[in-house]
């Protein structure tokens, strides 16, 4: 049983459903003509020309022939004909397949609801008994809902239409576990397509657990050698300071060492993102063309969690993907569909999975302040971090200057001190470590005789 609402997709799905052996397969319809059902599967690529169809929608003389009158009276309609109509085309053609599109409307040939569950039930009954696999569609109606159908399937989904997209919930499948919650579903060419629910918990391959160097000797020393291969690595920091950057050098650096990499762009375009890399010495468009690396940038609202995890999972699976970068989390929040709490669920689903992969993850996370008190990162996402690497503004003799830092890192040891951090033409670069310093975190720092 698939049920909804006019436009959720019904038809769409029983036409895909049949479109596996046309040959094979029996379409009942009430509502739509066969040249039209026929027409608007083709329009998606769906080829159903072989399918055999039962037209039992009413024609433009069920309105002419009675002059308008008793249109409102379903009850003087006699379903004899119908049924018998039904019987011949399923005697005649034997389908593996039937569609009835939909089931509810047999209820205005029925006297009363407790008559159309019996005949329903004996409806389906024949056809199982003649061997076919069954999909029929169902929708509510003034004369009642559809609730009362699902007794007859063995599995009942529902689909959903909202201005956050189209979905699919699966109610019931006998004999068999199912995905609960609400899975996202798009029209494109071929039909429907289902992005599921991520479980990362049935995902899992091993991999060697291994140090990975950023590609810059002094942020290494600073992050204990570098970042374990399968964690979770925030850079944190206030707008403008590096973190896209420093993340772009860690991905560069696993594709120019033979692995692959992908960066997700959620809040500046490839072309904007690529001038800015090569103009400080990080050539991501050779690797770009290399194919060691992939920058996508996703358009805003134009996808859902589900299917931005599908994407990953593409990357990592039929890819290979060791390295994956998304910038930045709050634009990850803002620019997928989905209730905001939701989204960072799911984006805490989709760091597990990576780590289950060996994929290493780097978030970019941008924080509210400048200088002031120190904010670790935004959004209370910290626990979704294996490490945190921060950036931060501070003033010293009337000059805006960067220090970078280490905050936490579950794998191993780190450098405990802070480090000078610029962006030159030649790339990143850091100072030796600021320990003639203190309230650095502060913005406004104290410094002794010794700090130039």
């Amino acid at each position: 049983m698939v049920r909804g609402s006019p436009g959720a997709g019904k038809s769409l799905l029983g036409a895909q459903f049949l479109a596996e052996d046309p040959s094979e397969s029996l379409y009942i319809t009430f509502e739509e003509s066969a040249s039209a059902l026929r027409a608007n599967a083709g329009q998606l690529g769906l080829d159903i020309t072989d399918a055999t169809v039962l037209d039992l929608s009413p024609g433009s003389e069920e309105f002419t022939e009675s002059g308008g009158h008793g249109l409102f009276e379903p009850d003087e309609f006699d379903g004899t004909e119908v049924t018998n109509s039904i019987v011949d085309a399923v005697d005649e053609h034997d389908p593996e397949q039937v569609f009835v599109d939909p089931l509810s409307r047999l209820r205005q040939f029925a006297p009363d609801d407790y008559q159309f569950r019996t005949e329903v039930a004996g409806f389906m009954r024949y056809l199982k008994e003649k061997g076919a696999t069954v999909l029929f569609a169902t929708q509510p109606s003034e004369r009642g809902a559809d609730e009362d159908l699902q007794y007859l399937a063995d599995g009942a989904f529902t689909l959903s239409r909202t201005d956050r997209g189209r979905t699919l919930t699966v109610e019931k499948f006998r004999g068999s576990d199912f995905d609960s919650g609400h899975h996202t579903l798009r029209i494109e060419s071929g039909g429907l397509r289902l992005f599921p629910v991520l479980r990362p918990e049935i995902h899992e391959q091993e991999f060697t657990a291994e140090t990975l160097n950023v590609g810059v000797p002094e942020l290494d020393e600073l992050l204990g050698g570098g970042i374990e291969r399968g964690t979770v690595t925030i850079m944190a920091g206030p707008s403008g300071v590096g973190k896209t950057t420093t993340a772009t050098q860690f991905a560069a650096a696993a594709a120019q060492r033979g692995e692959r990499a992908a960066i997700y762009l959620f809040e500046e375009s490839k072309s904007v993102f690529r001038h800015r890399s090569e103009t400080i010495g990080i050539p991501t468009g050779e690797l770009t063309d290399s194919g060691a690396l992939t920058v996508e940038a996703i358009e805003p609202l134009s996808r859902s969690p589900d299917e931005f995890a599908d994407t990953v999972r593409t990357e990592v699976e039929e890819r290979g993907a060791n390295v994956v970068v998304l910038d930045g989390i709050a634009g990850y929040r803002l620019s997928l569909l989905g209730e905001s709490e939701k989204v960072i669920s799911q984006l805490h689903s989709l760091c597990r999975y990576c780590r289950n992969m060996g994929v290493t993850v780097v978030l970019v996370d941008e924080i509210g302040t400048i200088t002031g008190e120190f904010e670790v990162t935004s959004e209370r996402t910290s626990y979704l971090a294996d490490n945190i690497l921060f950036l931060r503004y501070f003033e010293a003799n009337g000059e805006i200057r960067k220090a970078a830092g280490v905050l936490k890192k579950r794998a191993g040891d780190f450098e405990r001190t802070l480090r000078e951090f610029e962006i030159t033409e030649d790339g990143i670069a850091l100072g030796d470590p600021l320990t003639g310093m203190r309230g650095i975190l502060t913005g406004t720092p104290d410094w002794n005789d010794t700090y130039p």
